[in-house]
């Protein structure tokens, strides 16, 4: 899973807040999208990732749009990684609480109990969000369902994690002093766990960005790729490294990717590339050089295939739209 730790750190998660709801059937929570709850957390472009952690009780979830109910237990983790809209909620239909309502008290308070229902089985779950660059988390999103669940109650590290969570959601407080930055790195510990037991869960004739994570040749060769992407890669120093012969490597990884190794790599220093365009002031040729590309103009041409846009023109857009996020535009 070297590739997974690699790619989390590039992607710069960032957990946000969560509260604890107490929900009494019959009860129903409605979470809205992405992109309606990005604009309570930054005034940059974020995605954000929601997930459930279920306590106690039991209840189900669906995506909006899509209705079919996944039942949850205690212990099971439910994630949103696309950031759907969906619906949480156990007992017979009733009208749907938006949790808009919720989120802006959390915001204001830092934490905070949610309480609703008709008074019958109580359900205990903890609500979390997390924020990512939407550029650098494209390559691990595509790869990843609208919904995922697992269960952490089935070995030792899971349940700890879960008791963790437990007290933190019991004593912890984000008004204080540390208090968000714990509540931050528990949420990408749970993001990260979640992963790990989903891809391990994952049959054995899956292809995709996941399940080459999960093959340690595969695995080995995109971890390579994530930690040195500006290094002068060809398809022999990767199956050098790897330990794999080219042909080999160049037909394996396009099973998994259904690309070639530099394909992927391509891509992947493009994404690197527009993320420092948007967030720093180094000129274009610096950043070519950072992400791999051994003159201005290749990079220049490249980047306009990938966007359709040239580097210059990426970057006053991407300040334009975070100027007018800042203001509360729409």
């Amino acid at each position: 899973m070297d590739v997974l730790s690699e790619v989390l750190k590039t992607v710069k998660l960032d957990g946000a807040v969560f509260f604890n709801g107490e929900f009494s059937a019959p009860w129903c929570m409605r979470e809205p999208d992405s992109c309606t709850m990005a604009a309570y957390f930054s005034p940059r472009s974020v995605h954000v990732i929601i997930f459930h952690l279920i306590l106690e009780g039991r209840g189900h979830a669906c995506i909006e749009q899509d209705h079919r109910r996944v039942p949850l237990v205690a212990g099971d983790i439910v994630m949103f990684p696309q950031g759907d809209s969906h619906l949480m909620g156990n007992g017979p239909p009733v009208t749907p609480v938006d949790s808009r309502i919720q989120l802006q008290e959390v915001i204001a308070q830092g934490r905070m109990l949610s309480q609703t229902g008709g008074g019958g089985e109580l359900t205990k779950l903890v609500c979390g969000y997390l924020t990512c660059d939407p550029q650098l988390s494209r390559i691990l999103l595509a790869g990843l369902p609208s919904m995922i669940k697992v269960n952490i109650r089935e070995d030792a590290s899971g349940k700890w994690l879960e008791d963790t969570f437990r007290y933190s959601v019991d004593h912890a407080d984000a008004s204080r002093p540390g208090g968000a930055t714990v509540i931050a790195k528990l949420s990408e510990v749970l993001f990260a766990e979640t992963l790990r037991r989903y891809i391990a869960q994952l049959p054995p004739e899956q292809t995709g960005w996941l399940a080459g994570v999960r093959d340690p040749d595969i695995g080995k060769a995109l971890a390579v790729l994530h930690r040195a992407p500006a290094q002068p890669w060809t398809i022999a120093s990767l199956a050098g490294e790897v330990g794999l012969s080219r042909s080999v490597l160049a037909e394996r990884f396009r099973r998994y990717l259904s690309e070639t190794p530099i394909a992927y790599l391509t891509r992947w220093r493009l994404q690197l590339g527009a993320q420092l365009l948007a967030s720093t002031n180094h000129s274009v040729a610096q950043i070519a050089a950072d992400v791999g590309y051994e003159s201005e103009p290749a990079f220049n041409r490249a980047f306009k295939r990938e966007f359709d846009l040239p580097p210059a023109r990426f970057r006053s857009r991407s300040k334009t739209d975070r100027d007018t996020a800042a203001r509360g535009e729409t």
